[in-house]
């Protein structure tokens, strides 16, 4: 099995149909940080898997998706009410969800 490697995924949808669908699609793939931007691990397969999946979701004349490498120590630097205590950040590998160095 390839390794996986924690991507962030963010999108802006302009259709409020389309946007449900992005979203719904989402949810079974990775954990919400917010509305419009998920954590996920992936191997290089699945992540070009996700982004074929999402161009059939999307029109790309109108929406912005993007995808972003996470490195593997992450450092967040927050703001406000925060959903997790620091240092916690989940990722969904299929529909488990663990932490960072659990694997």
């Amino acid at each position: 099995m390839a390794a996986a490697h924690a991507r962030l995924i963010c999108y802006d949808i302009a259709d409020p149909k389309r946007l449900t669908r992005v979203h719904r699609f989402m949810m079974n793939l990775g954990v919400p940080l917010q509305y419009s931007v998920f954590t996920a691990l992936l191997s290089l397969r699945e992540q070009q898997r996700l982004m074929l999946d999402l161009a059939a979701l999307i029109d790309p004349r109108e929406d912005d998706i993007r995808l972003y490498p996470l490195p593997d120590r992450i450092i967040p630097i927050t703001l406000g009410q925060q959903l997790f205590p620091e240092g916690v950040m989940l990722l969904r590998e299929g529909k488990d969800l663990q932490h960072p160095g659990n694997s």
